[in-house]
């Protein structure tokens, strides 16, 4: 929409003449589409992510006079202002947050002037999706009941999600978290739950489930990344019980007691059974199947068990009765039952004190033999006790408790009411140990509770434990390190390994033997365990000084356990240092050395380290020799062989040297050898060497005196061509029958 204020066209009346004056044209935008980046802002899309300060777009427009125009933009009452312009260029600039989801489009009225006419035009702004919001589940908190017989595979409930964003970041999936570990499953695109197929509900192992279910967005640009979001809930479900289950009495075994001053009618104890179905439980009709010979009645609703005889009426101490459990529909159908024996006892005044009971009788002492270490929580079947209180009521209600080592046994009941089995169960294994104790001791006590008397009854447990091969033989060190000369005789000791075993008799007898590759000179005594070498064992550090291997320690029934031995075989000084030659025959250049080298065979230091010394020499004063190398050198003021002549009358220069190696060992050892040094200057030497090797290779001599012959031929050769060629020239030049007189003149005289 425009609006337009221009100027029409007027006549002025100007000093007697008319004078026509132009309007004035208003000013226009261009439109550019909506694709510009310039123009109207018709038709504009912005994404709504654009950050606050981004410029968004540029005004641009004309005066058709020519004349500067300024813009701007403005908006109508009551709403919010989104962009702001800069008047002289038209430059508009986001300044607030975008929400498509809240505001999808603009309205603006943008305007441009030329100072005189102002033209408005209102214009509409698309505000385009970005992936900005998160999925949000609708209709929460889920909750879901389901009944427990619900096939496999059914749908128990829909979940639903909203994105408020289009397109891709509108769109929602859903998946369950930890999915191969609970029983359900879902549908991606409908958010449908259903039971997984293969699996049932049972409301007796697992009344509620727990499922987080996720609902994940496909995914859109935000701020030029690609995002994704998600939302999690978590859905209840109630598994409902259902009629599969038969009823359990509680409280078993029943024991009950009548007394002789108890009156006919008189209720002696009540069962309880309840319906195993615990959601939607049915009720329990009681009633007495056998054993109460017209003695007992019992209430079909309660579980109340009466006698309905006088005490002196009844014929028998014991009664054994069987009670049946009904569950009653609503119909009142019988469905389903259960039974349990009840003992009712028929008992005397109240005049006794607790007793104690074997299967033969009343005992003081009981006596059991077992293994060592029984499994945690065991019933120690071989001891028969029974305890008894034969008065009634409170009078009969004592305590049992074992005095003794604590925290090995526990019994029992620990109150009693009237008689019960005493049991005796294993709380601590580990302190049944036979290599601690043989035999272990208690005190059974009974002592009553509410009787002003406290009457009280002892038995003595005392259980004798029998020992099983239950420890492995363990070695005083994991491993064992020794040393042994190498000029050790077969059959040495080199050292002693134990290994114990605690438990008795053959169990606790320790076989040993040695294995790995370095058993090879030696052995192991059986029961000792001491490691000897061979009997034709050698010893040789300076062949291996090394030897590792296995000891084992074992039982007779096989268990065993290693430790590792470490041998190491001691150098002995047994080898003097060698020389390759006991004469040997050097050149020495002056002002260079020679060197004599002995070896010595033994493994370690110090017994293979050589020094060397000069035993005899004449003159004493002509040589230095290195101690340590056996480099033997001139003595430094000997530089020429006119020094060595006016030292000793022997123009040959060759002295004889007694040269001595000798090593560190204990007790030390040293060879002697003769040297023979022929001494020289260097042009000299290179001679002597020269003629020394033709000396070894004759066929040299006779190579070069070839040479020269054949030299020699072929010079006469070349000379004797030359003369030819130049005689038959000159017969050539000159014609025949022409004589050439030639004068000969006397011969000259050589010189020498």
């Amino acid at each position: 929409m425009k609006h337009v204020r221009h100027f029409t066209p007027l006549l002025v009346l100007c000093s007697m003449h008319v004078c026509l004056v132009h309007a004035n044209y208003a000013p226009y935008f261009f439109d550019n589409g909506p694709s510009s980046t310039n123009g109207n802002m018709a038709l504009l899309s912005l994404s709504e992510d654009t950050s606050v300060g981004t410029h968004v777009y540029t005004l641009n427009g004309t005066d058709p006079e020519g004349d500067p125009v300024t813009y701007g933009i403005k908006f109508e009452a009551g709403l919010r202002r989104y962009f702001a312009i800069d008047v002289n260029f038209g430059n508009v600039t986001l300044i607030e947050e975008l929400d498509r989801e809240k505001e999808d489009e603009i309205e603006v009225i943008v305007s441009i002037s030329d100072g005189i006419n102002i033209v408005d035009e209102k214009v509409r702004i698309l505000i385009t999706d970005a992936n900005d919001e998160s999925p949000e589940f609708v209709n929460t908190p889920y909750i879901v009941h389901v009944p427990e017989d619900t096939p496999s595979g059914s749908s128990i409930l829909k979940t639903e999600a909203v994105d408020r964003d289009t397109g891709s970041g509108g769109s929602i999936n859903y998946f369950l978290q930890n999915i191969h570990t609970n029983k359900f499953t879902i549908d991606r695109h409908s958010g449908v739950l259903r039971i997984k197929r293969g699996v049932t509900l049972d409301y007796e192992k697992s009344r509620t489930h727990f499922v987080t279910v996720v609902a994940k967005d496909g995914g859109g640009k935000l701020r030029g990344n690609n995002k994704v979001f998600s939302a999690t809930t978590t859905v209840t479900i109630n598994v409902e019980d259902v009629q599969d289950t038969p009823p359990m009495f509680i409280g078993t075994p029943y024991y009950g007691y009548v007394y002789e001053d108890t009156l006919a009618g008189s209720e002696v104890l009540t069962v309880i059974a309840l319906d195993g179905d615990r959601g939607k439980p049915n009720n329990i009709h009681y009633s007495l199947v056998n054993g109460s010979e017209s003695s007992f009645d019992i209430n079909n609703a309660t579980g109340a068990i009466s006698v309905i005889k006088s005490p002196n009426q009844l014929k028998k101490e014991v009664y054994e009765l069987k009670i049946q459990a009904s569950e009653l529909s609503a119909e009142g159908n019988v469905s389903v039952y259960a039974f349990a024996t009840v003992i009712i006892r028929i008992v005397d005044l109240n005049n006794h004190p607790p007793t104690f009971y074997g299967e033969n009788g009343p005992q003081n002492r009981f006596e059991l033999t077992m293994y060592e270490h029984p499994p945690e929580g065991e019933i120690l079947r071989g001891l028969k006790i029974t305890v008894n209180d034969s008065d009634q009521g409170a009078n009969a209600k004592f305590n049992l408790r074992l005095v003794g080592p604590g925290g090995i046994f526990r019994v029992v009941p620990q109150t009693v009411l009237n008689e019960a089995q005493v049991t005796v169960i294993v709380e601590n294994s580990a302190a049944i140990d036979y290599e601690q104790f043989q035999m272990l001791s208690f005190k059974l006590l009974a002592i009553e509770v509410n009787t002003p008397e406290k009457f009280s009854s002892t038995a003595d447990i005392v259980i004798r434990l029998l020992d099983t091969n239950d420890n492995v033989p363990k070695f005083s060190s994991d491993y064992y390190i020794a040393r042994i000369p190498e000029n050790s005789p077969g059959g040495s000791n080199v050292v002693a390994v134990t290994a114990t075993d605690p438990d008795s008799g053959l169990w606790g007898e320790v076989k040993y033997s040695i294995y790995g590759t370095g058993t090879d000179l030696f052995l192991i005594h059986p029961s000792t365990g001491i490691i000897y070498t061979q009997p034709w064992a050698v010893l040789d550090a300076e062949v291996s000084s090394k030897y590792n291997f296995y000891v084992k320690a074992e039982d007779t029934e096989g268990k065993y356990s290693l430790a590792e031995v470490f041998i190491t075989v001691l150098d002995v000084n047994d080898h003097p240092p060698e020389f390759s030659d006991n004469i040997q025959e050097k050149t020495m250049i002056i002002g260079s050395p020679v060197k004599i080298e002995a070896v010595d065979q033994d493994a370690e230091e110090p017994n293979n380290i050589v020094d060397y010394s000069i035993m005899q020499a004449d003159p004493a004063n002509v040589f230095d020799i290195d101690q340590s190398t056996g480099e033997i050198k001139l003595k430094s003021y000997i530089r020429s062989l006119d020094i060595i002549h006016n030292i000793t009358k022997n123009k040959d220069c060759i002295w004889s040297l007694i040269v001595q190696a000798k090593d560190r060992g204990s007790p030390s050892f040293s060879t002697t050898a003769v040297l023979k040094i022929d001494i020289t200057e260097e042009m000299e030497s290179r001679v002597k060497s020269y003629i020394l090797g033709l000396k070894q290779h004759p066929w040299t001599i006779f190579g070069i005196f070839m040479s020269g012959v054949l030299s020699t031929i072929s010079v006469t050769m070349v000379i004797s061509t030359i003369l030819y060629w130049k005689n038959l020239k000159r017969s050539r030049l000159h014609p025949q029958g022409k004589i050439r007189k030639i004068i000969r003149g006397p011969p000259r005289s050589s010189i020498c």
